[in-house]
């Protein structure tokens, strides 16, 4: 049987679930502040993958990090492991359609799909899900609202234009 930890940390944008077991992060997810008691209530001895996440994330939102290397591992059909793939690639400071991420799969019309299994992403931030946007630039869809959508974009755009954060 595998062990999970639990562990909340509390981001500039929201608190932030962060699930792992031995080897890899299995979920990073913004909580709702309503759901915050219910969810603290799982939280677990912490071990070294979500120390090293918690590391990382505190690099990100600090400016310092636009990588992240701790390891992950995020159940989902072959098609969705394709679409995160995929994600993972698209660079920081840079965004995506999701016309341009089904080019990228190889089918320009898995749209829909694509922007489903998207939509399915558990490991925020680290699975930059927030850099796929609208054919028309818009911030369309996002799991955790469009105001952390614009708030990451805007961090990193800010970050790879050079200018320095306020944290």
């Amino acid at each position: 049987m595998q062990t999970n930890f639990i562990h909340i940390y509390h981001s500039p944008i929201g608190a932030i679930k962060i699930v792992a077991a031995e080897n890899s992060i299995e979920e990073l997810i913004f909580i709702e502040p309503a759901a915050l008691p219910e969810v603290e209530l799982l939280v677990t001895e912490s071990n070294d993958i979500i120390h090293q996440c918690i590391e990382e994330l505190i690099g990100y939102f600090a400016g310092t990090r636009r990588t992240f290397s701790v390891p992950i591992n995020q159940a989902g059909t072959e098609f969705q492991q394709k679409v995160w793939r995929e994600l993972y690639e698209v660079p920081f400071g840079k965004t995506l359609s999701y016309g341009e991420l089904a080019k990228k799969l190889g089918d320009p019309k898995c749209v829909r799909a694509a922007a489903s299994a998207n939509g399915k992403n558990k490991i925020a931030i680290i699975v930059p899900c927030h850099r796929i946007i609208g054919a028309d630039q818009s911030l369309v869809g996002y799991a955790w609202g469009k105001s952390r959508k614009r708030w990451l974009l805007q961090h990193e755009f800010r970050l790879a234009l050079g200018v320095q954060t306020l944290f």
